[in-house]
């Protein structure tokens, strides 16, 4: 599994990189938001998303774990497949994402193209309470929110479901580990995870451990 490539950019097209790490060139594919930001010869380093299938294995890069957590939450939804969850956040900031599922607005998600009406729904009803949207209310001084801090959010919890713990209590422990100190959201998904690990307590108050006595 390639999580993370780090080297220097040899070749771009409006949907794919190409990243020389040691003499060896992996292309990833990335949004077009992101292309935008990248510039061939520059020394960059990229969160990834190895898909495997039968006939083929493909790379997908993103800015950072916060995109990466959102890619993976779109691609549980039916309908939304690797390259289609990738244009979502071509064309919405994490922040508009996690929004506009949090208010249940699924136009937003209609004005990506290869994203149908149906799907667009789909989105907003299968990840509402997965992610939780930017206050609304201001900030008081020393205490901004940062507007990936939402999808951050929601790429905990996920990780965190998928060990097995209850969604409610998932979010409950996201949102403790991300309000303890200000630059909380900009720490790896990692150190995150071990923190919130730490607020759920010992593994035998998980739901399986409690069922299985």
């Amino acid at each position: 599994m390639i999580a993370t490539l780090r080297g220097t950019l040899v070749a771009l097209g409006s949907a794919r990189a190409v990243i020389e790490v040691n003499g060896v060139g992996y292309a990833a594919f990335v949004s077009e938001r992101h292309a935008q930001q990248l510039r061939i010869g520059d020394a960059v380093h990229l969160h990834t998303a190895m898909i495997v299938r039968e006939d083929d294995i493909s790379l997908f890069g993103f800015v950072d774990e916060v995109e990466r957590g959102l890619f993976e939450l779109l691609r549980t939804v039916s309908g939304v497949g690797p390259k289609s969850a990738l244009g979502v956040l071509g064309q919405m900031e994490p922040s508009a994402i996690a929004r506009a599922i949090a208010d249940g607005e699924d136009a937003p998600f209609r004005r990506v193209t290869g994203i149908g009406p149906k799907t667009a729904k789909l989105i907003v009803v299968s990840l509402a309470g997965k992610v939780v949207a930017p206050a609304a209310s201001s900030p008081t001084a020393g205490s901004a929110t940062r507007p990936g801090s939402a999808a951050t959010t929601a790429a905990l919890v996920d990780a965190l479901t998928g060990l097995g713990w209850p969604e409610r209590s998932a979010l409950e422990a996201a949102e403790t580990v991300l309000s303890a100190e200000p630059d909380a959201a900009s720490a790896p998904l990692p150190v995150l995870l071990r923190r919130a690990l730490a607020q759920l307590g010992p593994r035998a108050s998980r739901p399986d451990d409690r069922g299985a006595r």
